[in-house]
């Protein structure tokens, strides 16, 4: 079995991070995803020149493994009317335009679903499908920043706000479409008519709602009867420098703090609930900059495969910062068979992870293949019942390429 979705089909509109994750992971799980691209141009992450190899960019590899790629111009009448067809055929039909795009090129989601009552429609946007926002451009920063992400990005000590390094909020929002899309499917096969529904999503509310949890610790609780102070998680995440690498540890409870006092050799904090324990390190302003300077210089003279050996024997969470290169020779990865390497006809050796859900009874099968721009359009074509003379004829007028 090729995974549990498969049978499903997904006709896919979106470019860029957020929609392409979002289908390359159920194309993983087993979905088959036709991604249709504009003439010359397709995928606008096909044209990034960063790190690429014969012009093929990693990050259009890394978000678009184990689809079907098919040209066509959307701007025709022609172009339009193949989309419709193919989307009859489909369980769902994704799109990440800015708002009102799709519908001023004649797509709209209710006539989709008349034609094919079972069809889910999925729409992503940045900020949303209407309001004061829902026209301007978005990418991750932008997001971050509009969101809380970016403020609260930084160390106490050095209080300068930053964007997180990684594009977190496009990835984020592609794992909650992917798991709405799911839910979606669950509910079709529940009811009575197999009926389909439209799903919005912007990366606006995906991106407050990761953010949440724990970011908005300090302003969930809206009486100030019975709220006391207290620091935020992101305020008490530490990074600190061994003599010659660097790691993370992380202290939760009072037990975290004794083991992480016998880790720096003051073992005498760990009997002494000034240090240990909430109350002690507020009662003077001065204990936690003295514990701030201790655990600064108790890491900085020992390496860090002692220091995790110490936190590892005190119980406290924790880990070694490495650096990008480094994360597939980690002894955890290796065990796990987090990695798998490829090759791709023009760029050469790839790396990629594998899908990190692992089922039992419907094993994935890895799709280590991405398609080139309209590389499947006659095999999708034919699917439809296009004849070799027809499909010519679509390629003659510019309908496909």
């Amino acid at each position: 079995m090729a995974g549990p979705l498969e049978g499903i089909r997904i006709v896919d509109l979106t470019q860029v991070v957020a929609g392409p994750v979002c289908t390359m992971l159920l194309a993983e799980q087993g979905a088959e995803v036709i991604k249709v691209e504009l003439p010359d141009q397709g995928d606008i992450l096909r044209h990034n020149r960063h790190f690429a190899k014969n012009e093929v960019n990693p990050l259009a590899l890394n978000c678009n493994r184990g689809k079907k790629s098919i040209v066509v111009d959307l701007t025709t009448a022609d172009g339009l009317a193949l989309l419709h067809e193919l989307t009859a055929t489909a369980d769902i039909f994704i799109q990440n335009f800015r708002a009102g795009v799709a519908e001023r090129l004649g797509i709209d989601h209710a006539a989709l679903r008349e034609a094919n009552p079972s069809l889910i429609t999925v729409w992503l946007s940045g900020f949303g499908q209407t309001g004061p926002w829902a026209d301007v451009g978005v990418f991750d920063p932008v997001i971050q920043a509009a969101s809380g992400h970016v403020a609260v990005q930084n160390n106490p000590q050095v209080p300068f706000p930053d964007v997180h390094r990684t594009i977190l909020i496009d990835k984020s929002t592609a794992l909650t479409a992917a798991q709405a899309i799911s839910a979606a499917l669950f509910a079709r096969e529940r009811s009575d008519d197999r009926a389909g529904q439209h799903i919005e999503l912007n990366m606006l509310d995906n991106a407050l709602f990761f953010f949440w949890p724990d970011g908005g610790m300090a302003h969930t609780l809206l009486d100030d009867e019975g709220v006391g102070p207290g620091a935020t998680l992101y305020q008490i995440m530490s990074v600190v420098n061994c003599s010659d690498a660097a790691l993370t540890y992380y202290v939760a409870n009072e037990a975290n703090f004794k083991g992480l006092f016998r880790t720096i050799d003051r073992p005498e904090w760990a009997e002494d609930p000034t240090y240990y324990t909430s109350a002690g390190r507020a009662s003077d302003p001065a204990i936690p900059t003295e514990i701030a300077a201790a655990i600064e210089s108790g890491f900085y003279a020992i390496t860090r495969d002692e220091a995790l050996r110490r936190l590892r024997e005190h119980d406290v969470p924790h880990g070694p910062v490495l650096d990008v290169s480094e994360l597939h020779e980690f002894e955890q990865t290796i065990h796990n068979g987090s990695f798998h390497e490829w090759d791709h006809p023009r760029a050469g050796r790839v790396r990629q992870p594998r899908a990190a859900a692992r089922f039992s009874d419907t094993e994935l099968e890895h799709r280590w293949w991405v398609p080139e721009l309209g590389e499947n359009t006659d095999e999708v074509l034919a699917d439809l019942g296009r004849s070799s003379d027809e499909i010519a004829a679509l390629r003659q007028q510019g309908t496909v390429a």
